[in-house]
């Protein structure tokens, strides 16, 4: 068996692993990264890039049919569209092979050595990688855990023909005619738009009283209201049971059953942390529930070994993942850091899109405080009335008392762009003045960012 030391071993090069990884590699730290896939993880090649490929595809694709069915308002008409769905596989393909392969050249360029296998731990600073040819033995200083989460599986419910994960989802080759979407989080409503816009009849059946229900009621009624002029049949309270000849058997909200005709069964009810054939068992490490527990400075309970991302726990985002990876590579090269941030964002790419950032209305309050709440409508927006889609607002959530921005929601059309200055005003501790006070260009919907300070101030001056 070969063997190999280093200052910094990686296990998983998702977005927080690589970001390490990289980061490290610019420190000037002898740093190893493992990974038996392609560099990127679950985000970059079966999650977070892909079903953006997949759902821009949908968009276009239902913008030109309803150009064909003579529906534009501006005087477009085409003829009839088709969509070959194994061509926009293959163009997604080639987003994520492009941008593995980038990945793959900045590890290279900050000279990480890159080892592709099956890691397991032997003890708390030795694992071995299964690979092409042979056992790897690596022994590292520092170890970073971040192999990430996978989808959850319903035991009535296996993943495999019928049943379907949302990895699965964004390789067919054929629009399914059927779809019935399990889960009405934001994983479940962003695939089952796209299929619907590309022509699947899709149903959603959600276990709780409302579709995302991370999010307040306010922010998923456009989203509500979009489903329904989709034709898209919404399910709450409602649970699935078992598959049949004829299709998903549920347990309505009434406490009966219906049958529900499937071609293919969408499972999005949740992802789980990574934990199993790692050796893991060999450590002593804490767990937070699911989760392996960590501090400020994403320390676990054993010494030298640090964990990252989904495996931490909520929100599992990439971005999470990403700076949770920068912070623990110059934390091993010796700097001060510690996790201070006040916010992270988070965006459900439906249709309309939502964004959030730091406190919904109703958690400030839960926390005592006194808010003052701005709202401003994009059916007053002058760039919403020209792309024809005006649904939606901005909405402000800040103190009464010194008006300090405590949280910033969006619904509407490409309000995920958005999000970065959302985060900013908050990280920044700005106050509803500093937003009001700052020149938005014209036109954009950002100006109802501006509008909705000034709302909360008491003098919004387009409504």
């Amino acid at each position: 068996m070969k063997e190999i030391s280093c200052k910094l071993l990686v296990i998983g090069a998702g977005p927080g692993g690589y970001v390490c990884a990289i980061r490290a590699g610019q420190l000037g730290i002898d740093t190893v990264i493992v990974e038996a896939k392609k560099p990127g993880g679950t985000c970059l090649t079966v999650g977070c890039i892909p079903s953006k490929a997949f759902i821009h595809a949908a968009e276009e694709f239902d913008k030109v049919r309803h150009f064909a069915n003579g529906g534009s308002a501006i005087g477009i008409s085409v003829e009839a569209p088709r969509l070959d769905l194994g061509k926009t596989v293959e163009w997604k393909d080639g987003i994520v092979g492009r941008l593995t392969g980038g990945v793959s050249a900045l590890l290279n360029k900050a000279r990480v050595k890159i080892v592709k296998g099956e890691a397991k731990f032997r003890d708390g600073k030795t694992i071995e990688v299964e690979t092409e040819t042979g056992t790897q033995i690596i022994r590292a200083e520092n170890i970073v855990i971040a192999t990430g989460s996978e989808p959850v599986e319903i035991p009535a419910l296996p993943f495999g023909g019928t049943v379907i994960s949302s990895t699965e989802a964004l390789a067919l080759r054929e629009v399914p005619a059927k779809l019935v979407v399990v889960g009405g989080g934001y994983i479940g409503l962003e695939l089952g738009i796209a299929f619907s816009k590309m022509g699947s009849a899709v149903t959603v059946v959600e276990a709780t009283k409302q579709i995302l229900p991370l999010y307040d009621a306010d922010l998923v009624r456009p989203v509500a209201k979009r489903l329904k002029e989709l034709g898209i049949r919404v399910l709450t309270n409602a649970s699935a049971k078992s598959l049949s000849d004829g299709g998903l058997v549920i347990q309505t909200a009434e406490g009966g059953s219906e049958t529900l005709p499937a071609d293919k069964v969408l499972v999005t009810v949740g992802r789980k942390p990574r934990m199993e054939g790692w050796g893991f068992d060999e450590l002593d490490l804490d767990r937070a529930g699911r989760f392996l527990r960590i501090d400020d400075r994403c320390r676990t309970s054993m010494r030298g070994i640090y964990a990252i991302g989904d495996v931490t726990g909520e929100p599992m985002l990439a971005h999470r993942a990403m700076a949770q990876g920068e912070m623990v590579a110059e934390i091993v090269a010796g700097h001060k850091r510690s996790w201070d941030k006040r916010c992270i964002p988070a965006v459900c790419f439906t249709d309309p899109e939502i964004v959030s950032a730091g406190l919904l209305p109703d958690e400030a309050r839960g926390q005592g405080l006194e808010i003052k709440i701005g709202q401003f409508p994009f059916s007053a927006n002058g760039r919403a009335m020209t792309t024809e889609n005006e649904d939606g607002f901005v909405r402000v959530v800040a103190r009464a008392d010194n008006h300090l921005v405590l949280g910033i929601q969006g619904v509407g059309q490409g309000v995920s762009e958005l999000s970065s200055a959302f985060a900013l005003a908050i990280e920044m501790g700005a106050r509803l003045e500093d937003i009001a006070g700052t020149i938005h260009a014209h036109p954009t919907r950002s100006e109802g960012f501006q509008e909705a300070a000034l709302k909360a101030m008491g003098h919004a001056l387009h409504i």
